[in-house]
C-alpha cells in the first residue's frame, strides 16, 4: 500500500520543493520508502508501505528506456497470472512486485491494461516523450485519487493534503458540495468540499496531454438479473468466488489479520480465511462494554470457534476521545460525517500493533442488500397509500415520545421513516442514511444553490421495474455511499496508522455476480442477504446469521450530550459560526438546544457540523467566497461507458 502524488509543469519552471512537500504529506501511507521523479515537464512522488516483495519494488518505478514512470497505490491480486502472460510475450522482470507487473502491462497494452487488473489501486503513469499523464482508479473506488486542473497543469494525489502542499492552489469551500455533505453525510464523487479539486470516479481513467483532460470509464457494473437462476446454483457460484477472492486477499509478505464484528460479513471472511490458511489467524475487534449494541459476545464466540489470536479494545469516554477526533479530522483530509470513523480509528490503531494487513467484510451490505434502508424503501411505497395528512399527524404525535440515548433508537427510526415517506422515492432513500433535510438547511444555511441529492440519480442507474426499486438503490449506494463514505472512512483511518485493509467482497467478479442475481436472492420480505446467509447457514452459528445488523458506530446522541459536549460547544461557538459566513448562528444554536434539551436526537447532524468546523479550522479553508454552481464538474463526471 502506498500514497502517490504529482504535477505537470510544461513551461519547465517549478518549485523543486513542491514534490517533496507533497510526498512528505503522505508519509503515513508509506513509511517504508519514499521517492520522487522529476523532469522538465512533470514531477511525481510515491511513499510505500511494503506488503509484497519487501526487498524490491521501489517507487517511482521507471522503464528501462527512462520514458515511462509509474507511481502506484494498491494491490493487484492477479499479478502472478499477468506476469506469466507477459513473460510468454517476451517481457523480462527484475522484481517480484505487482508494481512492476502494472508497469509492464501498461507498456504492453497501454490504457487497455486497467481492465485486466484485479484488485484495488490508484495510479499515475507519466510518458516523458509524449508528455502524457494517465491516471486510473480501481473499479469500486477502494483507493482514493484526487486531481486539480489549474492553468492547464494537472495536480493529483492520494489525499487532498498532497494537493494542498502546492501554495498556488486556493482552498476555497465548494458550496454545492457542502449541501451534499449536509444532506448525505459525505461528498459524492466527483465533487469535493474544495472548489476545483475533484475525485477521479471509480472504474475510470483519465488522460492529460498539452493541458487537456479526457476521462472515460473502463468498467461499469451492469444490473441484468438472471431471473431463472436457482438459489442452489447461486450459492455454488458465490462459494467459489468467495473462496478465490479470500485466497487472493491473503497474499502478503507481512503479518495479516481480520477485522471481526461477529456479524455475517466479517465471520464469512474469517471462515474462508481459516479454511485456506493453516496457521493461526489474528482477529481484531472493538467493543462498547455495557451498551445495548455491544457485539462482544458474538465476536468472542466466533473467535473461539475459529481459534484465532484475538485482540479487542473497548471504546468509551475513558479514552481521550476529543484528541482522537482532532487527529482523525487531520487524516480524514476531506470531512465525512460518519461517526463510525472514531471506532475505525481505534480499530486501526489496535490492528497495527500486531499486523500490517487486515481483511474486512465491507461491501457485502451494498451488494446483497444488508441495510434496513432497502426495506424502508419498500415499506415507504406502501405507506404512501395513507393520506399525507394522516402521516404528518402521526409524525406530530411521535414527537411527544421521549428521545433515547440509544445509538439508533426505535423512536428515531420511526420519525425518520415517516419523514422520508413524505419525500419522493429517490430523495427518501438518501434521507434514511442522511441528516439535514432541505427544509432544515434552509433554516441555517446563508447560501444555497439548489444542489440536491436527486441530481445524482442519473439515467445510468437502473430504473424502477416490476420487481421494485432494490437494484436502483443498490447501484446508487455502490457508486456513492460505498465509495465516498464507507471506503473513504476505512482508507483514511487505516492508512493514518500505516495499515492496509482489504475487502474481499469487493472483488469485481463478486460485484458482477451480485448485479446478475434476481432481487429476491438479495432481499426477500424481511430477509436480507438471502443468498449469502443461505450459503453460510451450514458454516456459521444461527445466532450470527439471524441477529439484526448492528454496525460499527458510536452512541453519538449520548456522547454529544456528555463526554463530547465540551468539544462540540467549543467548536460550534457563536464566534466560530459567524466567522465562516456560511451559517445563521441562531439556526445552528437551535439544533444544539433541541438536542441538549432532549427534544430531538440530532447527534448525527451535530457530529457532521463538528467534523466540518474542525476541518475548516485545521486546513484554513476559505468560506466567504461567493457561491457558484458546479455544472463543469458534473458534466465531466461519469462520462463514457
Amino acid at each position: 500500500m502506498c500514497g502517490i502524488t504529482g504535477f505537470t509543469h510544461r513551461n519547465g519552471a517549478w518549485d523543486r520543493a513542491s514534490i517533496r512537500a507533497a510526498t512528505d504529506s503522505l508519509i503515513h501511507r508509506g513509511p517504508d520508502q519514499q521517492g520522487a521523479y522529476e523532469s522538465a515537464l512533470a514531477s511525481v512522488g510515491a511513499v510505500r508501505l511494503k506488503i509484497i516483495d519487501l526487498q524490491a519494488g521501489e517507487q517511482p518505478m521507471i522503464s528501462e528506456d527512462g520514458n515511462t514512470v509509474l507511481v502506484f497505490n494498491g494491490e493487484i491480486y492477479n499479478h502472478r497470472e499477468l506476469r506469466a502472460e507477459l513473460e510468454s510475450r517476451g517481457e523480462k522482470f527484475k522484481t517480484n512486485s505487482d508494481t512492476e507487473v502494472v508497469l509492464r502491462a501498461f507498456l504492453r497494452w497501454d490504457k487497455d491494461c486497467f481492465a485486466r487488473l484485479r484488485g484495488m489501486f490508484a495510479l499515475a503513469i507519466w510518458s516523458e516523450h509524449a508528455g502524457r499523464m494517465v491516471l486510473a482508479r480501481d473499479r469500486l473506488g477502494i483507493k482514493p485519487l484526487y486531481f486539480h486542473l489549474r492553468g492547464g497543469e494537472l495536480y493529483f494525489g492520494s489525499e487532498l493534503k498532497s494537493i494542498f502542499a502546492h501554495r498556488e492552489i486556493p482552498r476555497e469551500l465548494d458550496f454545492a458540495s457542502l449541501q451534499h455533505y449536509l444532506s448525505l453525510n459525505y461528498v459524492p464523487c466527483p465533487y469535493t468540499l474544495v472548489r476545483g479539486i475533484e475525485k477521479l470516479p471509480p472504474g475510470h481513467l483519465m488522460e492529460w496531454q498539452d493541458g487537456e483532460l479526457e476521462m472515460e470509464a473502463y468498467w461499469r457494473p451492469r444490473f441484468e438479473p438472471q431471473k431463472h437462476k436457482s438459489l442452489e446454483v447461486a450459492q455454488e457460484e458465490l462459494d467459489s468466488l468467495l473462496r478465490e477472492s479470500v485466497r487472493d486477499h491473503l497474499i502478503a509478505d507481512v503479518p495479516l489479520g481480520i477485522w471481526l464484528s461477529g456479524g455475517v460479513d466479517s465471520s464469512t471472511i474469517l471462515h474462508y480465511a481459516r479454511e485456506l490458511n493453516s496457521s493461526r489467524l489474528k482477529t481484531f475487534s472493538i467493543s462498547f462494554a455495557g451498551r445495548s449494541f455491544d457485539e462482544t459476545p458474538y465476536i468472542r464466540a466466533i473467535a473461539k470457534m475459529y481459534d484465532t489470536e484475538h485482540h479487542e479494545l473497548d471504546v468509551s469516554p475513558s479514552l481521550d476521545l476529543p484528541a482522537a477526533i482532532e487527529e482523525l479530522t487531520y487524516y480524514s483530509d476531506e470531512p465525512f460525517a460518519d461517526a463510525g470513523a472514531l471506532p475505525v480509528w481505534f480499530l486501526s490503531a489496535l490492528s497495527r500493533k500486531h499486523a500490517t494487513v487486515a481483511l474486512s467484510g465491507e461491501g457485502a451490505d451494498e451488494l446483497f442488500a444488508g441495510y434496513t434502508t432497502y426495506a424502508a424503501d419498500c415499506y415507504a411505497a406502501r405507506a404512501q397509500s395513507v393520506a399525507p395528512v394522516l402521516r404528518r399527524g402521526l409524525l406530530s404525535l411521535l414527537r411527544f415520545l421521549p428521545v433515547s440515548n440509544d445509538k439508533i433508537s426505535l423512536e428515531y427510526k420511526m420519525k425518520r421513516f415517516l419523514e422520508g415517506t413524505l419525500l419522493p422515492a429517490d430523495d427518501a432513500h438518501t434521507y434514511w442514511n442522511g441528516t439535514f433535510s432541505a427544509a432544515q438547511q434552509d433554516q441555517f444555511l446563508l447560501h444555497r444553490d439548489g444542489a440536491r441529492a436527486k441530481s445524482l440519480f442519473d439515467a445510468d442507474l437502473p430504473a424502477w421495474d416490476e420487481s421494485g426499486s432494490l437494484n436502483r438503490y443498490l447501484a446508487f449506494d455502490q457508486r456513492y455511499y460505498l465509495a465516498d463514505d464507507i471506503l473513504q472512512k476505512t482508507d483514511r483511518m487505516s492508512m493514518a496508522h500505516s495499515l492496509e485493509v482489504r475487502p474481499p467482497f469487493l472483488d469485481h467478479r463478486i460485484v458482477e455476480f451480485a448485479a446478475r442475481l434476481p432481487e429476491h436472492m438479495k432481499m426477500n420480505g424481511r430477509q436480507h442477504k438471502v443468498v449469502l446467509k443461505r450459503l453460510m447457514q451450514s458454516k456459521l452459528p444461527a445466532s450470527v446469521l439471524r441477529r439484526p445488523k448492528t454496525g460499527l458506530d458510536i452512541p453519538t446522541h449520548d456522547w454529544l450530550r456528555g463526554a463530547l459536549r465540551p468539544l462540540l460547544m467549543d467548536t460550534l461557538s457563536a464566534a466560530a459560526i459567524d466567522e465562516t459566513k456560511l451559517f445563521r448562528r441562531e439556526g445552528i444554536q437551535f439544533f444544539i438546544k433541541e438536542h441538549m434539551e432532549r427534544r430531538a436526537n440530532l447527534g448525527y447532524h451535530l457530529w457532521g457540523l463538528l467534523i466540518l468546523f474542525l476541518w475548516i479550522r485545521h486546513w484554513n479553508i476559505q468560506t466567504a467566497s461567493a457561491p457558484i454552481l458546479a455544472e463543469e464538474i458534473a458534466a465531466r463526471a461519469f462520462t463514457r461507458a
